[in-house]
């Protein structure tokens, strides 16, 4: 019998992976507090200049002692700028920029991500030892107010003048006045945004959330947009033939059990000069190409306690959040389609834009 014998071991790497991991522990916790302070609007306040902890409770509408320690904990990462002889906090301006605001510039919504993906922990790891996944209802309805916190301040932004210059002939044709889809909507803001911009135009959005098209709803009723509508369905299951002379997909595809059958009924559903829009995840379909890519690990993580399970959840391909470009290609040529380009979308260093026509 051989003696085990412990491996030689490097201890200054030891050390160097020990304080790697020490970064990320205190890198989800800060993401915590950026969520809190997104929340209660703290960096809003904080953004009108320096203030005690105590005066920024008081602009907040907040409790003093909550509001010093998140200030703490935030000055500690040098989110803050802390002067002890006045004890006052300060967010320099260039901070502010990424932290609030109404623009595609705010990241702190992206901090709502962990805390949710994290009510899950539990049901994903009984996945890993079981199988199957955890069903999407188990994310709603919170799930769709996050979405819509990551996606509307790009699409107030870039939709129309960022992404659509992306599509070719397609802004022009909207002008004039088309049909045109959403799959996989969400909350409708992006279909809301082309129905305010494109009055020549009629729109659709589709999901499978009830409480989601809802919102879609109101909010096409509060902006008086009589050519938007919204209706409940699985794209899988879409039944829409040669009707829209556009359909768009925006960060959907890859979440969905059954996406081949999805992308075939975007093909039926569009007219013989029709164009499908994908936005989807920036990345590769090989894991070798990924490594190193500074986003990779959120994204093979969103994907592990969301995008994956969501599909597996209902037998599905599990296609994961990065099924990357490779692949998204080969599916939707297996559709019918020919990629026409692929473009980075801009302020959105996650996505990019597949536009797409009938193969003739």
């Amino acid at each position: 019998m051989t003696a085990h014998t412990e491996p030689d071991l490097d201890e200054a790497k030891v050390e160097q992976f020990a304080g790697r991991l020490f970064d990320a522990f205190t890198g989800g916790a800060i993401t915590l507090m950026i969520d809190v302070g997104h929340r209660t609007g703290l960096f809003e306040a904080a953004a009108r200049g320096p203030a005690t902890s105590a005066e920024l409770a008081e602009r907040a509408g907040l409790q003093e002692r909550y509001v010093r320690e998140w200030l703490s904990a935030l000055a500690t990462a040098h989110v803050f700028a802390y002067d002890p002889e006045s004890a006052t906090f300060t967010l320099p301006a260039e901070h502010a920029v990424c932290l609030t605001g109404p623009g595609a510039a705010n990241l702190a919504p992206v901090s709502a991500v962990i805390p949710l993906l994290g009510e899950h922990l539990d049901e994903v790891a009984t996945a890993f030892r079981e199988g199957g996944g955890v069903p999407y209802e188990r994310f709603r309805p919170r799930f769709t107010s996050v979405m819509d916190q990551l996606s509307r301040g790009l699409f107030d932004t870039q939709l129309v003048d960022g992404i659509l210059p992306l599509t070719g002939e397609l802004p022009e044709r909207l002008a004039a006045g088309i049909r045109a889809a959403d799959i996989g909507c969400g909350t409708g803001h992006a279909v809301n945004v082309l129905a305010a911009a494109f009055p020549d135009s009629t729109f659709v959005g589709y999901d499978i959330s009830p409480e989601a098209i809802e919102r879609a709803r109101a909010e096409a009723r509060d902006a008086g947009l009589a050519n938007a509508r919204f209706e409940v369905r699985d794209v899988a299951e879409l039944g829409v033939e040669r009707e829209y002379e556009a359909v768009f997909a925006f960060d959907a595809i890859h979440d969905l059990a059954d996406p081949a059958s999805a992308l075939r009924n975007v093909w039926r559903a569009l007219t013989g000069d029709g164009v499908f829009v994908m936005m989807d995840i920036k990345a590769s379909s090989r894991l070798e190409d990924n490594i190193g890519s500074p986003t990779a690990p959120l994204l093979y993580t969103m994907s592990t306690l969301h995008c994956m399970t969501v599909s597996l959840a209902r037998d599905g391909a599990g296609l994961g959040t990065c099924w990357g470009e490779q692949l998204a290609r080969r599916m939707l040529a297996d559709a019918g389609f020919q990629v026409l380009s692929v473009g980075d979308v801009p302020d959105d260093p996650l996505d990019v834009v597949y536009l797409c026509r009938k193969d003739a």
